[in-house]
């Protein structure tokens, strides 16, 4: 059986055959929030179903597309598109792309920036709004971690005392004050899906500690870790799930609250980005 190791290398071998461009940052966009986009000046365009090993999204709002261009003046790769868990994929294929990404094994990235819709639990925020992620509760029953480890890719056992960048977070502040973007703060908890969470699911996750939850990040930010990166998460908050006074909500609607705060969320990216 071909190992991870040569899989990526099969990969990234396919990806400089179209671009040698070496990037140090990777940013990978969430459901509605692909307005990034619009701001790289694209060197080259490639198909996830064009890469050997990539996984294909099965979710209609992701677009899967793998972008290599410049972004504020530097060099950067976006995952127009992300996986999820519940598309039926392992952990290690839901990752496979940040390690393709990674400055060990060809593309140069060390800097992963990740964003997300989620829903809100914290009684302090509100729909649109943007949070920046602190830390982290994988309830995913599962991590991408499993399985051999290479120690060229990274430890058997990283340490994920700050899994999100302290420096990257203080930076995001930093341009959202100058900005006068609102923003807030919080823990994010990752569950499997496909569903939306019960009354009960919303209250049991706020009392664990957890102020939005979504169904994406979490891995991505673990094998970021155990390849070296560091990482800054930012999600939209797209619904409000206070279990007392809980509202049906639709994918639709969800992705139309995304579009319309990805513009706040963008404007952050990109100086932060500049900035780096």
């Amino acid at each position: 059986m071909i190992s991870l190791r040569e899989q990526i290398e099969e990969s990234v071998k396919y990806i400089r055959k179209h671009t040698k461009m070496r990037t140090e940052i990777g940013i990978i966009l969430g459901t509605g929030l692909g307005g990034l986009v619009k701001e790289i000046r694209k060197e080259i365009v490639l198909d996830y179903d064009e890469i050997p090993y990539f996984p294909i999204s099965t979710v209609e709002s992701h677009h899967g597309k793998l972008i290599f261009g410049t972004l504020a003046g530097k060099k950067v790769v976006a995952m127009q598109g992300r996986f999820h868990y519940y598309e039926g994929y392992s952990m290690q294929q839901v990752t496979y792309p940040v390690r393709v990404m990674s400055y060990k094994t060809g593309l140069g990235v060390k800097t992963l920036l990740i964003s997300n819709a989620a829903g809100g639990m914290n009684p302090e925020f509100r729909r649109s709004d943007l949070m920046i992620i602190t830390d982290h509760i994988n309830l995913q029953g599962d991590n991408p971690l499993i399985g051999p480890n290479d120690d060229e890719l990274g430890s058997r056992f990283p340490d994920m005392s700050e899994p999100y960048s302290k420096s990257l977070i203080a930076l995001a502040d930093k341009i959202a004050r100058e900005k006068k973007i609102k923003v807030q703060h919080g823990v994010f908890v990752a569950v499997q899906g496909p569903n939306l969470e019960t009354k009960a699911e919303y209250r049991f996750l706020r009392n664990i500690g957890a102020d939005a939850v979504g169904m994406s990040t979490v891995p991505e930010d673990i094998v970021a870790i155990h390849m070296g990166m560091r990482v800054l998460g930012i999600s939209i908050i797209t619904d409000e799930c206070f279990p007392d006074t809980l509202q049906p909500v639709s994918v639709d609607e969800i992705i139309k609250v995304a579009n319309k705060a990805e513009p706040k969320l963008t404007k952050i990216m990109k100086e932060l980005v500049r900035r780096l």
